[in-house]
């Protein structure tokens, strides 16, 4: 599962990134890297971008850079996602 795949309102922490674009490590710059605990925030109208919440601050975030953080979901959010 990926940051893209997170719903509204889940949690997950970040267990690997996939480093081969240059735009994805400018994200990790910004605090996404591994162990980081994420919340999905919501996104906007046409599911892009991501709004993420880490480390009390609130990051947006393009779809498709989300695919590269690979992610595990935990909390109460993803045990009602199918």
């Amino acid at each position: 599962m990926t940051l893209a795949d997170l719903s509204t309102g889940q949690h997950a922490r970040i267990t690997s990134i996939d480093t081969s674009q240059p735009g994805v490590v400018r994200l990790m710059v910004l605090g996404l890297v591994e162990g980081t605990i994420v919340k999905h925030l919501h996104a906007a109208i046409g599911g892009d971008p991501l709004e993420l919440e880490l480390m009390g601050t609130a990051l947006s975030v393009r779809r498709e850079q989300a695919r590269h953080f690979e992610v595990e979901p935990f909390g109460p959010a993803s045990e009602i996602r199918p």
